[in-house]
């Protein structure tokens, strides 16, 4: 067939900088600010503040008009609602057509670097395929957790992430007074996100936030995944950070007394702090074992990162145990194969996740476990803990097996960190949590609480009251409180979404799925590429999956957008799909 036809056009796209010259302002130290380390006495004792001399270096974005062009596509290449990874010569971008406008940002997610072409595009915005964070197309902006950063927006070339623009601390008395605006007790990812949302928001006053660790907030699910890694690797933010938006952090300090009627804490060392508004975010501590030989030595929670480096140095070659076939057990043991000479996992449940992820998915990680020379020893506990010269030699089952032990590390739960709150007038539950609303606050006015030491109103699940220990479920708290601290009556309501690696294989789950009574499994379990549906009566209330991105992402965004997931519909799904099609999720397909 003949004919003469024009060369199309391609569509031109000018990548902008982001950041123009008066918003780096903003970003940089004021030169007034000197850099010397911050300290306050505390009954006699000089509690320092991790400051750095050095000021943040300036970012490496051109100058403020500075742009450039590049002929990527033509425009109808792309159709409504179409991502595409487009390559510029020096980097990628994403871009993105949605509603017939183009939208270029950052191609990986900030928070583990996945590829964002391969994630979910809905609703004006795009969900990471790995770890459910969801980024607004129009701005770049994070809009749901886990991470901190956002993406750029018309800058992708050698950074994939943008810190928001934040206020700076012009309060005179900071660093040397004994009251604070903003007391945040706890520095996990609540405890960050809540400071860092203040700061986003402009707020200019005050901020203390005081942790029972020594380090500065890092990224402690990692702990369990890479027991290895250094504390400097972890940190989720570094020192010059706090020092720039004069984010004041106690290490080591605890937390004894809250008085709330005089709206002040008591720290272990006599010293006292006076606050405005208090976001109580301490975590959970995890349980022991209450066994004979209980206080022998070599054995561990995994807490910080010193534990998780002891445990690998004592490991290395000799025998381990891990007691719980929960997430922190089996990310333990399937991090200790390649280390130790031997891994035994005991474990109260038939199968490992069992309550979790059901019965059929349970086993066939077990399965994946035991090609990799675990043992497991099932429906059985610690009677006792045998030493040889005060050091771990063996564990003792219940089942009457001994196995041998130089290291064991204990993976049987936690319970909410809240003992220093039972004398205030702070509501706690029966279990030791603390009932908070949908706006995260407490029954105290000006006190908030959030993280895993919370039970909150979960808005898809019927406003059911639950507690959810999830890293991003505490992201997306720790930024309602900071909103709700300034008066934006913002509301929780994110998708519970939770990922654990094993073995170079990851497993990523949404929803809540506690009291699930039926699972419904598409694909092959023995193959570990599966997409298994967790449903109650007629509903699905949460999914998992490996191997089979990004549906955990699609079912979290249908979730997100108030949408049920019908039983019938998986159903079908799983009868009639041989390809894996996913679009009766978004209401495209048949």
């Amino acid at each position: 067939m003949g004919g003469c036809f024009s060369k199309p056009k391609p569509v031109e796209l000018k990548i902008e900088v982001v950041l123009p010259e008066k918003e780096r302002g903003k970003e940089e130290l004021s030169a007034s600010g000197k850099g010397s380390p911050r300290a306050y006495q505390g009954n006699g004792t000089a509690r320092h503040f991790h400051t750095e001399e050095r000021l943040p270096a300036p970012h490496p974005y051109p100058g403020a008009q500075d742009c450039v062009e590049a002929a990527i596509c033509h425009v109808k290449d792309l159709e409504n609602g179409q991502m595409r990874e487009v390559e510029l010569g020096w980097g990628k971008v994403l871009l993105v057509k949605d509603n017939g406008e183009f939208h270029a940002l950052g191609h990986k997610c900030p928070h583990y670097g996945a590829p964002l072409v391969k994630g979910v595009l809905s609703r004006g915005r795009v969900r990471c395929p790995w770890h459910g964070a969801c980024f607004n197309i129009g701005t770049g902006d994070l809009e749901d957790f886990p991470g901190l950063d956002s993406l750029h927006k018309f800058q992708a070339l050698q950074l994939q992430r943008r810190t928001k623009v934040m206020a700076k601390c012009i309060s005179p008395s900071a660093g040397h007074s004994s009251s604070t605006n903003v007391l945040i007790v706890g520095a996990g990812a609540a405890g960050l996100v809540c400071a860092e949302t203040l700061r986003q928001e402009g707020f200019s006053d005050r901020i203390v936030l005081c942790t029972l660790d020594r380090h500065l907030p890092y990224d402690r699910p990692k702990l369990s995944k890479s027991l290895d890694a250094q504390p400097e690797q972890l940190a989720l933010r570094p020192k010059e950070f706090f020092r720039a938006y004069g984010i004041e952090v106690l290490t080591e300090a605890q937390v004894v007394t809250v008085d709330v009627r005089n709206k002040k804490v008591v720290f272990k060392d006599g010293f006292k702090l006076e606050y405005s508004k208090l976001l109580l975010a301490p975590g959970s501590s995890p349980k022991m074992l209450s066994c004979k030989g209980k206080e022998v030595e070599n054995v561990f929670t995994i807490r910080t990162p010193e534990d998780a480096n002891r445990v690998v140095r004592l490991a290395r070659g000799r025998n381990a145990v891990v007691v719980g076939a929960g997430f922190l057990g089996m990310e333990v043991a399937a991090y200790l194969t390649e280390k130790a000479h031997s891994v035994s996992v005991v474990e109260l449940e038939e199968t490992p996740f069992r309550r979790f992820l059901g019965e059929r998915v349970g086993r066939a990680l077990m399965k994946m476990f035991e090609n990799n020379r675990v043992k497991f020893y099932m429906q059985t506990e610690v009677s006792e803990l045998r030493a040889q010269e005060g050091k771990l030699k063996e564990v003792v089952l219940k089942s009457s097996k001994v196995v041998r032990a130089d290291v064991c590390v204990v993976g049987i739960g936690a319970v909410p960190a809240t003992g220093f709150l039972r004398q205030s007038s702070i509501n706690l539950d029966s279990r030791g949590f603390i009932p908070v609303n949908k706006m995260m606050q407490t029954n105290v006015p000006g006190v908030f609480a959030a993280g895993d030491a919370v039970t909150f109103p979960l808005a898809w699940r019927n406003n059911r009251k639950v507690n959810i220990p999830h890293w991003q479920m505490a992201h997306a708290q720790g930024r309602v409180a900071a909103q709700n601290m300034l008066a934006q009556e913002a509301e929780i309501s994110t998708v519970p979404y939770l990922w654990t690696a094993m073995f170079g294989r990851s497993l990523r789950y949404a929803g809540y799925g506690e009291g699930f009574d039926d699972v419904i499994i598409q694909g092959d379990l023995e193959e570990l590429k599966f997409v298994a549906f967790y449903t109650k009566g007629d509903e699905v209330i949460a999914v998992a999956s490996m191997n089979y991105d990004p549906i955990v992402s699609k079912v979290a965004e249908v979730l997100a957008s108030g949408r049920a997931i019908r039983k019938r519909e998986v159903e079908l799904f799983v009868l009639h799909s041989k390809t894996g099609d996913m679009s009766w999720l978004t209401g495209k397909g048949s």
